[in-house]
């Protein structure tokens, strides 16, 4: 039954709908995954994940993504190569604050959605949505 718990973890929909929203105004790819487990660093699991989800691929390297490790109550919030040049440390600091906050509240699906709007808009200024060709 762990795969149901992590399921009733966050609220996919709204964590998937601010995925949309957020692709709406940045070129940047993002996404979520939650592990069940994680040995070693989380932060080094994360950026794996991001490799897994192929986003670590996309031209501008600006993907992002946030990594949920509930069972050590831990999670990553990690950018490509492209996205953290031009972010800076800051940025993820400031993003995983947001975060983590809400978390702090036991509200994480708040958390996930504050996360990637705030990121959203951070990386619209640097990798802004691009009009789609017909």
């Amino acid at each position: 039954m762990v795969n149901a718990r992590l399921h009733q973890f966050v609220d996919k929909k709204r964590v998937h709908d601010a995925i949309v929203r957020a692709e709406e105004v940045t070129d940047a790819p993002i996404s979520v995954s939650i592990a069940p487990h994680v040995s070693g660093d989380v932060h080094a699991a994360a950026l794996r994940a991001l490799q897994r989800h192929g986003r670590s691929h996309v031209t501008d390297r600006n993907a992002v993504h946030f990594f949920v490790v509930p069972s050590r109550r831990e999670f990553a919030v990690v950018g490509d190569a492209g996205a953290h040049e031009r972010l800076g440390q800051g940025a993820w600091d400031s993003v995983a604050a947001t975060v983590e906050k809400h978390f702090r509240l036991a509200d994480p699906t708040a958390g996930l959605v504050a996360g990637i709007e705030e990121v959203s808009h951070l990386l619209a200024r640097h990798f802004p949505r691009k009009p789609s060709s017909s």
